[in-house]
């Protein structure tokens, strides 16, 4: 299927008709995925045609057929459509895609996706807020910028009885110089992507309000720059995170934990929730380990992981369950702080960035995706259904998870 609707946009088809091929949800998400690609700043000459997707013989059906066939290719274009925003916030520029623009289309958003009695709320928080709240390792981040920084939350409530929410809480490092500690210039360009998470946060809410999910969802999304100004931190300064911890920062380049380790730390002491999802691309350890094969995943709760396992089957997204040992926790020992934001030896780095995040969250089913290595950019090789550039991934296995909670009373009563 996907060769033929690539092969179909390049000769400048502008309608394909899909079969369902038993499965019309799978086939809308792999026909979706497939046809989308970023051409917003792109003149209009250069632009290729637009693909538009129609089922295939739903007329050959009965009416209940029909029905239950449609509503299936709905479901997945949605899912699809998920994936696929995160893919374009990620694309965008970074001159594009600040923290206030990236906030401005959380609001567009989900704005529009409210209504019919689900209750959505998005509150764009700003540098002073997050003062009074104490994210002091959030705004040490962001103080080398001139952009400033926002701390996004999103409120989706379509199951008025359940009062703790479940949290997901996305990393927004809407551009990575890597700070003092700065990067190589080859391929920085890519650190545009480096709000991957935020990204697949925002996708993932969105799209589990406009399947109507019976859930009530927390979005914390931090929102930065990390720069190299004249304000910014230093190898070597010590910050306290809104939890009272302190964190000596020896490299600004992980800076992605330092902003997450608040919107946890807020998390905890404001909803005090059964479970938790942070997503990051946070290591580029956790690509030398999986690649683009797997995201990384750290959790503290085996039924979670089972959950999400089994999630990521039925997407075809995989995951692959990395170490949480206190081996980690001692590395981030520090002479001048509680902690220290790199592990004492470089190696294991991935592992020390979830065993320094967990530091921050007493949440009994806590998991930290770590997305650096399927989040990027791929070269069309790498996941034959998506073409050159950022991937979304893993929004879809997101949403399953969220699916399947919404589905089970057991899930439920334990998350």
């Amino acid at each position: 299927m996907n060769p033929g609707v690539k092969a179909l946009q390049e000769v400048g088809i502008e309608i394909v008709s899909v079969d369902p091929c038993s499965d019309a949800e799978c086939a809308a998400e792999s026909a979706s995925l497939t046809r989308w690609q970023f051409q917003d700043l792109k003149n209009a000459a250069k632009r290729k045609p637009e693909v538009d997707l129609v089922l295939h013989g739903s007329d050959e059906y009965g009416l209940a057929r029909k029905s239950l066939t449609e509503a299936q290719w709905e479901r997945g274009l949605t899912k699809a459509a998920g994936q696929n925003l995160a893919r374009w916030l990620m694309e965008m520029p970074a001159n594009h895609m600040t923290p206030t623009i990236f906030a401005r289309h959380a609001v567009d958003l989900l704005g529009r996706a409210g209504g019919d009695g689900i209750s959505i709320k998005v509150e764009a928080h700003d540098e002073a807020w997050a003062s009074n709240q104490g994210m002091n390792s959030f705004l040490a981040v962001a103080q080398g910028s001139s952009e400033p920084p926002v701390f996004l939350e999103i409120t989706y409530n379509n199951l008025p009885s359940k009062e703790k929410p479940i949290v997901i809480v996305g990393k927004g490092i809407t551009f990575d110089t890597g700070g003092i500690s700065i990067k190589p210039s080859a391929n920085m360009d890519k650190m545009r992507g480096d709000m991957g998470g935020a990204a697949c946060t925002l996708a993932t809410i969105l799209t589990a309000a406009n399947l109507r999910l019976p859930l009530h969802l927390k979005g914390l999304i931090p929102l930065a720059e990390n720069m190299p100004g004249g304000k910014a931190i230093k190898p070597g300064d010590v910050v306290k995170a809104m939890n009272g911890k302190t964190i000596q920062i020896d490299n600004t380049d992980a800076e992605g934990r330092l902003i997450l380790a608040d919107a946890l730390a807020y998390a905890q002491q404001t909803y005090q929730p059964n479970l938790v999802l942070d997503i990051a691309t946070l290591t580029g350890a956790i690509n030398v380990a999986l690649g683009s094969s797997a995201a990384g995943v750290f959790t503290n709760s085996n039924a979670l992981w089972h959950l999400v396992h089994q999630s990521s089957f039925t997407t075809g997204d995989r995951v692959w369950r990395m170490p949480l040992w206190k081996h980690f926790q001692s590395a981030l020992e520090s002479q001048l702080a509680d902690l220290n934001n790199v592990g004492k030896t470089g190696a294991g780095g991935s592992c020390s960035a979830a065993a320094f995040l967990k530091e921050f969250t007493d949440a009994p089913h806590w998991m930290h995706l770590d997305i650096a290595g399927v989040g990027g950019v791929v070269d069309g090789s790498d996941v034959p259904y998506l073409a050159k550039g950022m991937t979304g991934r893993p929004t879809r296995t997101l949403i399953e998870v969220l699916s399947r909670i919404s589905q089970s009373e057991d899930l439920q009563n334990m998350f």
